[in-house]
């Protein structure tokens, strides 16, 4: 029967990338046993009923049973119009319990080979809809009881995969954005968006509505351009400011909507060979959407998603990584608990990335090797592995950090034992002779993933290498002053990635140790920080600057007519328009010389003095 099935789910067409993902995956983790469960689901979806119609030379070899039911499940498709979509949906719901396990180990050991021939940055389609991890959560019913009516209802829209187009949304026609295919090196391909002039305009309006410093503006020009990238960005901004969270995340996914409609044809979210070049404007709004997404994300509730999204910002510039995800992606895996994601991404990346000169990979790697080592479904040796790679880490990481202990524990609620609060080494001085742009980092790492540190079980791991390293430090081991060494030469300046990054994650730990030059200048929502080496593309035309010694009479008729040039300027737009413009000019000229003759022969007669200043003031 399994052979059967499999023949028939290799004739049949994929209606969906997303399932044929979904069922590459299940055979892959869970072996052939599933094959048959797969086929049932997608014949359950309808697709089968057309080859049952196609191959009546098989109905001999099956039994009447599934037949049955295939036919049952079709008049229920005519009759009903929706009740089919609600089977699928409690298929789809038992195939990701089957295939996902997020609290146990299964499903890392099932697929540990096929996780471990992917590429580091690899993604998957169904892990980035948050409502995939929901269901494991909360179960299908619960998460998409709501959605099921609101469905029945929906019009046809185009299916994406970056977030689900929404019926409160305005209708979506096209921007005046594109991608283009720039380059092609060493199997990496270089994409770019570009602006059209229609969105260029649009662009320079929002700009003007910027500088207004009034939402209300950005709000009137969003309701002509609704998709316009940037004023989602700014006012989303401005919602979460004022406490509309809902609102703000709406506006997010609506901007991530707008750019994934104007995705190349061959530009590819999974493959981790597509990049885009931070230092060109039109692809910052990309960058800054997909970061602010998984913000709202983590908040949300679901890390595993946000990770992928994580990924997927690290894959479009992993050299550069201009909003410095790798100071993210370390906490979102512990919250995830991918726990074998993060050591295999400090195995392959500390030799060319030197990953362990992060507070945050210092820290948390040890971390996962120590959740690792508590997992009883490894074998005996995997877990003493873990245990000493997790003990040797920690060692390293307090002796090279010691700055980070006593905020961290300062958070967690703990109180240190009489010996580590006397001891010098992780005393005040350790933070106070620390360069800023290391406080900075620590500053960060311990306001974000300090209540991964409260479990008893980690805190008394973490006390007894605490006091080995007060041991190696009162044994004057070479590697505390080499550590101390390493402290003062590196971590003068911070590169400006990491400043974007502070800015972005608003953790008011790390705020605080911003530089008065990062702190004193305007940061804008929709473009933090912009390189300094920025790629522009197209500038935005200067305004008129108009000579200060006009008259109050030209500048009065400048105001009603703003074309209006006195000097004779005219803008040669064309032929038309510059004779159109010549006439205007010469008829206001005489409207000029004809008002200053009239002025110039009226005569102000000066009011009577007063023979007596010094009167009663009485007035008639």
């Amino acid at each position: 029967f399994a052979q059967i099935t499999a023949e028939e789910s290799e004739d049949e067409p994929l209606s969906r990338e997303e399932r044929a993902d979904a069922r590459l995956s299940e055979r892959d983790a869970a072996g052939g046993n599933n094959e048959g469960a797969v086929t049932e689901e997608t014949e359950g979806n309808g697709q089968g009923d057309g080859e049952e119609a196609e191959q009546p030379d098989q109905t001999p070899v099956l039994s009447n049973k599934p037949r049955k039911k295939k036919k049952k499940r079709k008049t229920k498709k005519t009759s009903a119009g929706e009740t089919l979509e609600d089977n699928d949906l409690e298929d789809i719901d038992s195939l990701l319990e089957k295939i996902e396990d997020t609290n146990g180990l299964s499903q890392q050991t099932q697929s540990g080979i096929i996780a471990g021939s992917r590429p580091l940055l690899y993604v998957e389609h169904r892990n980035l809809n948050p409502e995939n991890e929901l269901k494991r959560y909360f179960g299908a019913r619960t998460v998409l009881g709501e959605l099921r009516p609101r469905q029945r209802q929906r019009q046809y829209v185009r299916s994406m995969w970056l977030t689900a187009p929404k019926n409160t949304w305005p209708r979506y026609s096209k921007t005046g954005i594109t991608m283009q295919l720039v380059d092609t090196r060493r199997g990496v391909q270089y994409f770019t968006f570009e602006h059209h002039r229609e969105y260029q305009q649009v662009q320079f309006k929002f700009l003007d509505a910027v500088e207004s410093m009034d939402p209300n503006n950005i709000v009137l020009l969003l309701q002509m351009n609704p998709y316009h990238v940037d004023s989602l960005l700014q006012l989303s901004d401005v919602c979460r400011m004022q406490e509309d969270q809902e609102m703000a995340r709406d506006l997010i996914e609506r901007a991530l909507y707008s750019l994934e409609c104007a995705f190349h044809p061959v530009f590819s979210l999974t493959s981790g060979t597509c990049r885009l070049d931070y230092r060109r404007l039109e692809n910052r709004a990309f960058f800054l959407a997909l970061f602010k997404h998984l913000m709202f994300l983590e908040k949300r509730g679901c890390p595993r998603t946000a990770l992928e999204f994580c990924k997927l910002i690290l894959s479009l510039d992993p050299e550069n990584d201009p909003l410095c995800v790798l100071l993210l992606i370390d906490f979102l895996s512990l919250r995830a608990r991918e726990y074998t994601f993060l050591t295999r991404m400090f195995q392959e990346w500390e030799s060319h990335r030197n990953l362990s000169q992060l507070p945050n990979f210092a820290f948390s790697v040890p971390l996962a090797y120590f959740f690792l080592s508590q997992q009883e479904e490894r074998s005996e040796l995997e877990l003493s592995q873990a245990r000493e790679r997790a003990a040797r880490l920690i060692q390293l990481a307090l002796i090279m950090f010691p700055s980070v202990l006593m905020p961290l524990l300062d958070h967690c609620s703990v109180q240190p034992d009489a010996r580590v609060a006397s001891h010098s080494f992780f005393g005040l001085n350790a933070q106070i002779s620390q360069p800023p742009a290391l406080n900075q980092l620590t500053s960060l790492y311990v306001g974000r993933t300090h209540s991964l540190w409260k479990d008893p079980a980690v805190m008394a791991w973490l006390e007894t290498n605490v006091h080995e390293v007060l041991r190696m430090v009162d044994a004057r081991d070479p590697l505390v002053e080499e550590s101390e060494h390493k402290r003062k030469m590196r971590y003068q300046s911070a590169p400006r990635n990491i400043y974007r990054h502070i800015i972005l994650s608003e953790m008011k730990e790390a705020t605080a140790a911003l530089p008065l030059e990062v702190t004193s200048q305007p940061v804008m929502g929709f473009d933090p920080l912009p390189p300094l080496d920025s790629i522009v593309s197209y500038t935005r035309p200067e305004r008129t600057n108009h000579p200060s010694n006009e008259s109050t009479l030209s500048l009065f008729f400048r105001s009603l007519l703003p074309n209006f040039n006195l000097q004779g300027d005219i803008r040669h737009d064309g032929d038309e328009e510059a004779g159109a413009g010549q006439d205007l000019n010469q008829g206001v000229n005489r409207l000029m010389a004809a008002m200053r003759d009239m002025l110039a022969n009226i005569q102000f007669q000066e009011p009577p003095r007063d023979d007596n200043p010094e009167g009663d003031g009485d007035w008639d």
